[in-house]
């Protein structure tokens, strides 16, 4: 630690801190336009410049200076920096006179118009003249995809983009070309960025030069509603905040969870709110003469007793999607036993997941800011940069620490860090669980072995043997003891842990999801879209959902559902942490929240649930599950379960480990209503290769 005084005040600081940190740390405000937390510090827009006393006779930019380099006084007096001086002040407001010279008078146009950092320090920190009277310097604006608009006249060169896409986002796309006034930020080759987190320069960009495109002149920030949340794109459940007019969601940014994604969210997270308003199902309907007709909430309840009535009780199955919230499947898991079904199941995939092993063979035990600890990782068919973007930053910011073996089974293209490729399927899994080969002494050494076990492992034939491969490679490297669990399976489904943790799994003598839909006389299906309905050919399917999506295609009976922007519901993400969305706006037309829908359906089925609202739910949730109550909090998983599930055997297949994500952009129902997401996965598929607009 090291003493300063920060303008006559007296604070210790631990002696790694910028003066800029340690400024703040005394409650002093510093303006800046480069420094950001978690990127390497540039310097360059010199707008932090602080006095230090016994320094030079000018300015020192407090975020390239650290605690550590200032001077103490001639008797050892502690060193002070002064934030406010005249000195400070005149400084201040000639940087901002410099970088206003060419920057165009676009605020009543501009997207970042009421939360722009160039607005505010101009207010707070410049003055109301300029003593520049040339032209000002016009610089044209660049093509970088269809998420990112450019309007690089307003550009201030502070080069934050450029660090984030080199060093978090792990692609070097931006970057400064050019000296003095023909500086300017491009992608070089007018390309449209690669990147799975490029949605992020937009918050970093301080000016209006980076903005969101598809938000382009849709709302003003103070016209906006804005509700915490949590996103269920994939598994990790960043954290959000949607921001909405009227009933409309408007956009969706990130909020700061330094456990979860820090300050980032993947753009499928960010530019996914146009799918929620398109292919809604908005009221309810019922299949007359092969052809889905609109019908009333009673019509559609009696059409699915009817079909109930006739079904025996083996014949009834449900499924769950990878959207649904904890209450409904909760709701959706009485209602199947109170009709004395144990058919039931949210593995739509056919993951070889069992909730009765125990929790820790299901769920990322080290947790996603415990991959910082990690110091040797194995990936068995999981792709994270697609399946977990924000958790695949968080790998390689480990990486980039130094130090950091990688081992990869399955094929996974390019990760944004380097690994080694020990094998594509099963027969490398078996010889490093033998405890063969030279990465199996790597796990073995290291203090912290991380072994990511992805869907690609488990959602096959062979996934149960795959599962206890890796559980007993687990338990050799010593990856799964009480003081570090290594073991951490890697979903993709923002609905399956809470699901498994219900034990939404088939019961005694009950079907799994492949085989309900073989064999199934009335099948409900809570949002399940990923599945092959093909072979359900004479079921009488219910589906219970938001979008007009391949469920709803199938469907005999549609019953309109809300999207997890227009509901409070409980979600548990990879790790297990317990996670709650809130309402930002309600379900359009008749649609309703989807624990409604079950709980009026089970009066008409004669099996009324013993709740009358969602509180009543909850209470009766939390009774029976209590970790479901603990709120951003993870119930501790024995790791013992590791051991047990290392027993499981099995036959191993021959076929190489593939990520079930095809396609990043179109992973569920909500994104495939989306025409970004739509746009962004054309673009993909053409190799990024667009003509500028």
């Amino acid at each position: 630690m090291a003493k300063l005084k920060v303008d006559g005040k007296e604070i210790e600081v631990p002696d790694h801190y910028t003066l800029l940190q340690a400024a703040e740390e005394a409650g002093a405000e510093v303006p800046r336009f480069c420094f950001h937390e978690r990127l390497s510090i540039a310097g360059n827009c010199r707008m932090c410049l602080v006095e230090v006393k016994g320094g030079p006779p000018k300015p020192a930019a407090s975020c390239a200076m650290g605690v550590r380099d200032l001077r103490p006084g001639p008797n050892g007096e502690a060193p002070e920096i002064f934030t406010n001086t005249p000195m400070v002040k005149k400084a201040r407001e000639g940087v901002m006179e410099f970088l206003l010279i060419n920057h165009p008078l676009d605020c009543p146009i501009c997207d970042q118009g009421g939360e722009c950092d160039l607005q505010d320090q101009a207010m707070a920190f410049g003055v109301d003249a300029s003593r520049y009277h040339e032209n000002k310097r016009a610089v044209e604006d660049k093509y970088i995809g269809p998420l990112v608009k450019t309007i690089m006249n307003r550009c201030i060169h502070c080069t934050r983009c450029v660090r984030f896409t080199t060093e978090v986002a792990g692609i070097s796309e931006l970057g400064l070309i050019g000296r003095g006034e023909d500086a300017e930020i491009t992608t070089y080759l007018e390309q449209a960025m690669t990147s799975e987190l490029q949605g992020n320069v937009i918050d970093l960009c301080p000016v209006g030069a980076l903005t969101s495109k598809p938000y382009a002149f849709q709302a003003r920030p103070w016209e906006l509603t804005k509700t915490e949340s949590i996103d269920v794109m994939d598994a990790v459940g960043s954290a959000i905040r949607v921001d909405s007019r009227g009933r409309e969601v408007m956009r969706i940014m990130p909020r700061v969870n330094e456990e979860v994604n820090e300050e980032w969210i993947s753009d499928k997270t960010r530019f996914i709110w146009d799918g929620l308003r398109t292919q809604r199902l908005d009221r309810p309907y019922v299949r007359s003469g092969g052809k889905l007709k609109p019908a009333t909430w009673p019509e559609a309840f009696a059409a699915v007793k009817k079909a109930v009535d006739k079904a025996s009780v083996e014949r009834i199955g449900a499924i769950a999607g990878d959207l649904a919230t904890v209450e409904e499947m909760y709701a959706l898991k009485l209602l199947m036993l109170s009709l004395g079904s144990a058919n039931i199941d949210c593995r739509q995939d056919g993951a070889a997941l069992d909730p009765t092993l125990g929790r820790a063979s299901y769920v990322f035990n080290p947790t996603i800011e415990g991959i910082e600890q990690a110091d040797a990782v194995l990936i068995i068919g999981a792709n994270p940069r697609f399946e977990a973007s924000v958790l695949n930053a968080r790998i390689r910011k480990r990486w980039r620490i130094g130090n950091l073996p990688v081992g990869v089974i399955g094929d996974v293209g390019d990760l944004r860090y380097d690994y080694e490729q020990l094998g594509a399927g099963p027969e490398t899994l078996k010889e490093l669980a033998d405890g063969a080969g030279k990465f199996f002494q790597v796990l073995k050494q290291a203090s912290h072995p991380l072994i990511i076990v992805g869907q690609g492992a488990l959602a096959r034939a062979d996934g149960k043997a795959v599962l206890g491969l890796a559980a007993k490679l687990a338990a050799a490297v010593g990856a799964a003891t009480p003081e570090w669990n290594g073991f951490a399976v890697l979903h993709t489904a923002a609905a399956r842990v809470g699901g498994l943790d219900l034990g939404f799994v088939p019961g005694q003598g009950g079907k799994d999801a492949a085989e309900m839909l073989g064999s199934s006389d009335v099948l409900f299906l809570l949002g399940a879209d990923e599945i092959d309905l093909k072979k359900a050919v004479e079921t009488f399917v219910v589906y219970i959902g938001s979008h007009g999506d391949a469920g709803a295609h199938r469907a005999d009976v549609v019953l309109p559902g809300a999207a997890y922007t227009e509901k409070s519901g409980t979600y548990v993400n990879t790790e297990g942490r317990v996670q709650q969305t809130n309402r930002a706006g309600f379900a359009p037309g008749e649609a309703k929240e989807d624990w409604a829908i079950l709980r009026a359906l089970s009066d008409v089925l004669g099996k009324k649930l013993p709740f009358d609202s969602l509180a009543q739910l909850r209470t009766r949730l939390h009774a029976e599950f209590p970790h479901f109550a603990g709120v951003d909090r993870i119930a501790p998983a024995d790791a013992g379960a590791v051991s047990a599930a290392a027993k499981l055997g099995g036959r191993l297949g021959k076929t190489a480990f593939a990520s079930p994500v095809k396609d990043f952009y179109l992973t569920n129902p909500i994104a495939r209503a989306s025409a970004v997401m739509a746009e962004c996965s054309a673009l993909a598929k053409g190799g990024f290769k667009q003509a500028a607009e």
